[in-house]
């Protein structure tokens, strides 16, 4: 997971810019304390893509978030939906899943043969995960995967003291974002629109329990994204 993601930030144009980039990170670390996996090393990155309305983790606490994706969050409590998602699919171990079933799926075995070989393993990994060097977005996980990211990711926001009702609001933005054509590259696999707002209307009381008891934070807008946030 670390040499895929430092393969794929190297071929990234990154977002420097404090007002961007400090946002992702604060929202991010307070998501991943209350994950509690200490034995993680969580990073938190922001791609410069306006383009990409989308999001991607690596096994080991590397996310990554595309500024496309930015102006649907729209305040902190969106950016920790998407953040709580990414960080949900990290510590229920999704991504090792995926490469299993990545590797498996190679026939003819040079996947695997690289990985144990000492062959490029950072190449072995981006493309069991589906990460194209010039896209760099990850496979589709399976829709039981993201129905229960999308659990996980609840309960961590509220947990964190972020409102798990903004939840709704944001999957709403996203369904409006695809409205022209076809659904945003982070909405692909996923449960269909009426069915996650179902599951989130029904996990609701549970996030809910544990927001209560939370110090809660402020909402607070996300800076305006425009192309060229990284200069």
């Amino acid at each position: 997971g670390a040499q895929a993601f430092q393969q794929v930030l190297s071929k990234s144009r990154l977002v420097s810019r404090p007002s961007v980039q400090g946002p992702v990170e604060v929202v991010g670390q307070r998501l991943a304390r209350v994950a509690a996996h200490p034995d993680y090393q969580w990073r938190f990155a922001v791609i410069d893509d306006p383009k990409q309305r989308n999001a991607f983790c690596l096994p080991g606490g590397r996310v990554a978030v595309y500024t496309g994706i930015l102006p649907i969050a729209q305040t902190t409590t969106g950016l920790a939906v998407v953040l709580g998602h990414e960080i949900a699919h990290a510590i229920a171990r999704h991504g090792a899943e995926r490469m299993s079933q990545g590797l498996a799926a190679q026939a003819g075995g040079t996947l695997l043969g690289g990985l144990l070989g000492g062959g490029p393993g950072a190449n072995a990994i981006l493309a069991a995960y589906g990460l194209g060097a010039q896209i760099g977005v990850l496979l589709p996980f399976s829709r039981t995967q993201e129905s229960e990211a999308d659990h996980i990711g609840l309960l961590l926001m509220a947990r964190a003291g972020y409102d798990p009702r903004g939840a709704r609001a944001f999957w709403q933005r996203m369904e409006r974002a695809g409205s022209g054509g076809g659904p945003p590259a982070y909405l692909s696999t996923h449960p269909s629109h009426g069915t996650r707002e179902q599951q989130i209307d029904e996990w609701l009381p549970e996030a809910l329990r544990y927001y209560d008891t939370s110090a809660h934070v402020a909402d607070e807008p996300l800076p305006a994204i425009a192309s060229g946030v990284a200069q």
